[in-house]
């Protein structure tokens, strides 16, 4: 990648940026000053003194307070006129109309007029201690010639490019070239099987794939462009492939191909970025139902991209010169916002991880947290269960007195996953934010932190609603429960500017499953019990061999099986974990794997299933979404 960077690119000095540079807001920690110190547009909220009379304001007069933080923490081209035009009941959200911007511009520009050499992105390759870095100004480059190729190659405002790359600097340039010329991103988990990389890109009626020759994982070579090239064969509509070469492996091309470092260098290093407006299409992100279909959720310009730099900043403490360590993949709702849009709207300093826990040992992330000297590390409960199981010597090995803050996603995290990662992991110091929230949500909902400082965390409980969220429980019957240590529907009852607008190309459906339900209220098909003090808990888990995770989540895995598996109830199977094991009882995956998977008839004798894919915030996959080398190991 190096050699595409061969040239300085400053952009260039438009008046409508130039004018909104001021607007960058410098913060510092709670607890080094007064809430003015922690969030300056608190000057507008006369009333507002600590956190719970900030969270009152955020949720009482939604308009001031989002329109405030969209006004001073965003970079406008037009200014919004209206902060929003909501209404549950009628399935619409709108947020802060009128107004244009750009999100590559938030994301680099503006950045790069104040701190070009600042380090923007941390490549922490498959193998350790290959890191490389690459700084605002050389994002900014990329994400430029890139930008220029796509619209070289026909790539026009609204259309829809799939990206089926790992985490590497170039996959976010794509994502970012995209938003700067008005084009939809749609990025598939680079772990997807050829049939539902098709799914997808069928769906999303994409014209253009961008993907690399081969990706690295667990150092073992994942062959990513044989599996677009399958993909592709059940795509007519597909014009081009874009393929970046990660490897030296040669690369066999068909007549859909286009080498992306050789056109990337015949262009210029600036494009100009267009005007979009607020409710324009951002994204869009896939995520499986119950029934196995694939929804691709939308999400928005403006509101999104506030929501994710607002809750990047506000639940992990983010100061400017830290080093932010989410380690999801970028195929993810959690990579999307705090691997990419999150940490670069702040100007922050992000990593992208391109390997797994366990390579090459189980010291990986640690190792990794002294040498990046990474601040927060934002990780699966999946993960932290594994590396509980090795022992406390693989995190003690290194020097993790950079941390300060830990974070944990995607499932509830079991009490004694989070004492370790608290005692161990974080030596007593760090605090463990226990984040709920999910694609549809944009960005965290209900966390531990923000609070006011030295409020109490509980083990395992995400406890408090972010600025503007409004959660509540309600029975079978609809009805809202008021009082504390009560379980039911969780839903949120009034909207907020990070929410996904609709289902693409089926907003009945959208209606239907989150808004119909419980009218006036997004429902989002999770168990949740409010426990004493009004902390939040989500009460719904299920253990399948190493990972844990929502029940409706693995229900849903199996549905798309035209075997049959069946559940067997088990008791506490290894430290740290619980749940059910998994009994391939007849399988009709024989075809895919060519092993056959042998009746259980004893449950201690049960196989547990190891190999079902999870995300890094430990979603798990169907079935039939696997590459059949995710299943040898059943």
């Amino acid at each position: 990648m190096a050699w595409l960077l061969t040239r300085a690119c400053c952009p260039r000095a438009l008046p409508w940026t130039s004018r909104c540079l001021c607007r960058l807001v410098s913060t510092r920690s709670w607890s080094q000053g007064p809430l003015t110190a922690y969030m300056p547009e608190a000057v507008s909220f006369p009333g507002a003194q600590d956190h719970q009379s900030l969270y009152k304001t955020s949720v009482e007069q939604g308009d001031a307070f989002w329109g405030a933080l969209a006004r001073s923490r965003l970079t406008w081209i037009t200014p919004f006129h209206s902060v929003q035009d909501c209404d549950l009941h009628q399935g619409r959200a709108a947020w802060f109309l009128g107004g244009q911007l750009n999100v590559a511009v938030n994301c680099l520009d503006r950045h790069v007029h104040v701190a070009p050499d600042k380090v923007a992105l941390i490549w922490e390759k498959d193998e350790p201690g290959e890191e490389v870095r690459v700084t605002y100004r050389e994002l900014l480059e990329l994400t430029c010639r890139l930008s220029n190729t796509l619209k070289r190659q026909g790539v026009k405002r609204g259309d829809r490019v799939t990206i089926y790359m790992p985490p590497c600097p170039l996959a976010v340039a794509s994502m970012l070239a995209c938003a700067r010329i008005g084009a939809v991103h749609a990025v598939v988990f680079a772990g997807f099987s050829a049939e539902s990389l098709a799914d997808r890109i069928q769906d999303a009626q994409s014209e253009t794939v961008i993907t690399v020759n081969q990706g690295l994982r667990g150092g073992k070579v994942v062959e990513l462009k044989k599996t677009v090239d399958q993909a592709v064969k059940q795509c007519p509509g597909v014009k081009r492939v874009l393929v970046s070469m990660r490897t030296d492996s040669q690369l066999s091309m068909t007549a859909l191909d286009v080498l992306l470092e050789e056109e990337m260098m015949k262009e210029d290093a600036y494009c100009e970025p267009v005007a979009m407006d607020s409710e324009d299409m951002l994204f869009l992100l896939y995520t499986s139902g119950s029934t196995g279909k694939p929804k691709g959720l939308v999400h928005s310009q403006a509101g999104y991209l506030l929501f994710a730099a607002l809750t990047h900043k506000y639940v992990f403490d983010y100061q400017d010169r830290d080093v932010f360590g989410c380690v999801a993949d970028i195929g993810w709702i959690t990579g999307h916002t705090y691997v990419v849009y999150g940490p670069l709207c702040n100007g922050g300093t992000t990593v992208l991880f391109e390997s797994t826990p366990v390579y090459p040992d189980p010291g990986r992330y640690w190792e990794t947290v002294e040498r990046l000297k990474i601040n927060q590390f934002y990780g699966a409960p999946t993960a932290i269960r594994l590396l509980l199981r090795y022992g406390d010597e693989w995190v003690k090995k290194y020097d993790r007195s950079s941390l300060r803050v830990l974070g944990s996603v995607g499932e509830p995290i079991n009490k004694e996953a989070w004492e370790w990662y608290f005692r161990v992991v974080g030596e007593t110091r760090c605090p463990v934010v226990d984040t709920w929230w999910q694609t549809e949500t944009g960005g965290i909902c209900i966390s531990p932190r923000p609070s006011n400082p030295g409020d109490e965390i509980l083990p395992g409980m995400a406890m408090r609603p972010f600025f503007g969220i409004s959660p509540s429980v309600l029975d079978d019957k609809g009805n809202v429960l008021l009082e504390n240590n009560v379980s039911g529907a969780l839903c949120i009852s009034q909207a907020w500017p990070g929410m996904a607008r609709t289902i693409y190309k089926d907003h009945k459906r959208f209606v239907e499953t989150y808004l119909a339900p419980y009218p006036g209220q997004h429902k989002h098909w999770d168990e949740n019990t409010r426990k004493e003090h009004g902390a939040w808990r989500n009460a719904s888990q299920t253990q399948l061999g190493n990972h844990q995770g929502a029940k409706p989540t693995f229900s849903a895995c199996f549905c798309s099986l035209e075997g049959w598996l069946a559940l067997e109830k088990q008791e506490k199977v290894q430290k740290g974990s619980s749940g059910l094991r998994c009994l391939a009882v007849k399988s009709s995956l024989e075809h895919s794997t060519s092993r056959k998977t042998e009746a259980v008839k004893s449950p201690t004798e049960t196989p547990v299933l190891r190999a079902l894919p999870l995300s890094c915030c430990s979603e798990a996959h169907h079935a039939g979404e696997m590459r059949k080398s995710c299943l040898d190991t059943i």
